[in-house]
């Protein structure tokens, strides 16, 4: 669906910007009038899923990218990944934003963001002791953050990284807000661990919290407000650009919030929560 703002008519000098298309997943069309020749564009890229069975960690955030670009009559709007997947891709014109790394299950390792102009935190590592995923450069270099190791936080970063998980406590996502470890525009996912499951990082847009057999990990704060709560055997969805993270059902993550927010990480093997879906936005 496209939400149009304003008339075609060209706007009086004095305006400035105005938000004029919102494009959300499954939309590859938009129609700019042809008076304008230049458009802002915010791509966020979808987030990556949960992770599943027992301690799944938390997806990444997606990635976030804006800028000049010249007008495009098409975009691709990536869709969230399902469980311990990555998300995908957004693009409009030259404007790119990657997606989010899949959450780390006790059978699979977690799935690295995409690279390509992407930004998404990576996902963490489901078994006890095993590193999440590096968070991606931005898509103007900006570093993304370092793994964290066994139990350790996620680094800071234009992406964030994923948390490590553990045999007790996971680490918590690269982020602000719940994490509380640093600085990101797209937050890590939580590591796992049988205690507690690492909480998702906030930022602009939030990772997903690992599950645990004790307490899992709340889902990153983001723009689109708080990361969703938990429940047992389920980590809260990060909260996304546009709208708060998915709260936890019982073995069930939460799913990440419209605006790439990473999925919450589910207690069986297809209960992690999917990522929130891409989202475009275009001003002249």
């Amino acid at each position: 669906m496209i939400t149009y703002n304003g008339s075609n008519s060209a706007p009086n000098a004095t305006v400035g910007l105005v938000l004029r298309h919102t494009i959300n997943a499954g939309t590859t069309s938009v129609t700019i009038p042809s008076w304008v020749q230049m458009v802002w564009a915010i791509c966020i890229g979808g987030g990556g899923g949960g992770g599943t069975n027992t301690n799944g960690a938390g997806g990444g955030a997606g990635g976030f990218s804006q800028g000049w670009t010249a007008k495009s009559s098409t975009c691709v709007v990536g869709t969230g990944g399902a469980a311990s997947t990555v998300g995908n891709i957004t693009k409009y014109g030259s404007i790119w934003a990657g997606g989010g790394g899949g959450g780390g299950s006790n059978s699979t390792s977690a799935s690295g963001p995409t690279t390509n102009g992407g930004g998404g935190g990576g996902g963490a590592g489901g078994n006890a002791g095993v590193s999440g995923t590096a968070g991606a450069i931005s898509y103007i270099n900006s570093p993304g953050g370092i793994a964290g190791t066994s139990g350790a936080a996620g680094g800071s970063g234009h992406g964030a990284g994923g948390g490590g998980s553990s045999s007790g406590t996971g680490g918590p996502g690269g982020g602000t807000v719940g994490a509380g470890t640093g600085v990101a525009v797209s937050g890590g996912g939580g590591g796992g661990g049988p205690t507690a499951g690492g909480a998702g990082g906030g930022g602009l847009i939030g990772g997903g919290g690992a599950t645990s057999a004790g307490t899992s990990g709340i889902g990153g704060a983001g723009k689109g407000g708080s990361g969703g709560t938990v429940a047992a055997g389920g980590g809260g969805g990060g909260a996304g650009y546009a709208a708060v993270g998915g709260n936890a059902t019982a073995n069930n993550g939460g799913v990440g919030g419209l605006g790439g927010g990473g999925g919450g990480g589910g207690a069986t093997a297809v209960a992690g929560g999917a990522g929130g879906a891409g989202i475009v936005y275009i001003y002249y």
